[in-house]
């Protein structure tokens, strides 16, 4: 899952997950986990939300958030 920050025209902006950057071509984009920047929920979704389609349109631009993946963490280990 890639990180990001959605940016949909006059509304806040919403991080979320998605499985892939949408493409070129696309029309759609699907988000997973909806949460506004603060970690509450965002107001127009109901709270059991996990999923959203917005039309691409609508979108101005998405911002990719850094990977938080444990495996490129470089940890220090005393011997």
């Amino acid at each position: 899952m890639i990180s990001i920050i959605v940016h949909i025209a006059n509304e806040d902006p919403i991080v979320c997950e998605v499985d892939s950057l949408p493409k070129a071509q696309d029309v759609l984009i699907q988000i997973h986990n909806p949460r506004r920047r603060d970690g509450l929920d965002v107001h127009y979704l109901d709270e059991d939300v996990t999923s959203v389609f917005y039309p691409i349109q609508r979108i101005n631009f998405i911002q990719v958030l850094p990977s938080t993946d444990m495996s490129e963490v470089v940890g220090f280990v005393r011997e």
